[in-house]
């Protein structure tokens, strides 16, 4: 009986271990998603819709939204102001460049005849902005904001008189240049920009731009070598239409990069939603479609050369480049920012969160 005993607990041992073992082969093996599968939810109070996002260092992040908000952490999150901008009520800061913890700008995206395009600066941690510009002119709605250093930057906004307007600074946005039209491509009809993540515009080095497009028959990016003085512009393979194109982009590097896009009446609609690109976007490829499926509004690159990229229908993440996704996560983000596998997701109704990647 009690050699019976002994070797039948022997036995659930051994059965105990087999089942231990494979246990922690899964986990090791699923620990490298599972443990990225929810993004962390921040403690700021605040019940703006948030579409613009940017981070100058793991610790130090901007971002914008409806009704002149502004949100601002220097301690990775620890702690977070939240403030509006005086006389900035009825604007929708769609796109943030943050310079560092006391320096960052804010871009209103919205009709210039109502008053709505306009960029602002602060210099002391958002304690005051200053306007630095603000156009009235009629078809003028600003789209999306970037800067290649402290004071070289680009704004640009939907198409007049069948041109983007852009406009470019050498001051830290004190004065503003347009482009002149006869530097701009001509614009496909119903073609224009998405400002939804403040991505659609988006620097690299110290003079590469591009500009991504929808509302035609195909997602464009517009390309320009010498900070938008003259510009190209290329087809991608992602499909546009009224509600339809390229919505988000990120650059790795002067010549890789990948556009995220979809259909924001259709949300949850599966279909080609990414493209890369390795010649500085003169061509582009069309890669699967992401995991969960449907609108991506914005990308990022994480340590290990992966790529994250969100919208309203989820987080996904690639490890080959697009080739294949894991979903990460269902709640819907409108924009991210990351550094140094730090990053921060943004959305509507106040929704701020935060994860880090190994």
């Amino acid at each position: 009986m009690v050699k019976y005993w002994s070797i039948k607990v022997i036995t659930k041992g051994l059965v105990f271990m087999k089942h231990t073992i494979f246990s922690m082969i899964v986990g090791l093996l699923l620990a490298p998603f599972s443990a990225f599968s929810q993004w962390q939810p921040q403690a700021v109070s605040a019940d703006a819709s948030f579409r613009a996002v940017s981070i100058a260092s793991p610790d130090v992040v901007w971002i914008g939204g409806t009704k002149g908000t502004f949100v601002h952490t220097a301690d990775g999150g620890r702690t977070w102001q939240t403030g509006t901008v005086p006389d900035a009520l009825t604007c929708d800061f769609r796109d943030v460049q943050a310079i560092d913890a006391q320096t960052a700008y804010l871009m209103s995206a919205g009709p210039a005849e109502q008053g709505q395009a306009r960029i602002y600066k602060t210099t002391n941690g958002g304690q005051a902005w200053s306007l630095l510009y603000q156009s009235q002119q009629q078809g003028v709605f600003f789209d999306g904001m970037d800067f290649w250093d402290k004071t070289h930057g680009i704004v640009f906004s939907d198409p007049v008189n069948n041109k983007w307007v852009i406009l470019t600074t050498a001051n830290g946005g004190q004065t503003w240049q347009p482009v002149p039209e006869t530097a701009l491509p001509v614009m496909q009809p119903g073609e224009a920009a998405f400002a939804a993540s403040g991505t659609s515009l988006v620097v690299q080095g110290k003079r590469n731009v591009w500009i991504a497009s929808g509302g035609a028959m195909f997602g464009r990016v517009f390309r320009s070598t010498d900070r938008g003085q003259t510009w190209s512009v290329s087809n991608t393979p992602i499909p546009a239409g009224e509600a339809t194109g390229l919505f988000g982009m990120h650059f790795f590097s002067a010549k890789a990069g990948m556009v995220v896009g979809g259909n924001y009446k259709q949300e949850q609609q599966p279909g080609p939603n990414a493209a890369i690109t390795r010649d500085g976007g003169k061509t582009w490829q069309a890669v699967s479609p992401t995991n969960p499926p449907g609108l991506k509004e914005a990308v990022a690159l994480l340590p290990g050369d992966r790529v994250l990229t969100v919208g309203p229908s989820g987080t996904s993440l690639s490890a080959d480049q697009g080739q294949t996704w894991q979903p990460l996560d269902a709640d819907g983000y409108h924009s991210v920012a990351c550094a140094k596998g730090t990053c921060y997701a943004v959305g509507a109704k106040g929704k701020i969160s935060k994860q880090v990647f190994r």
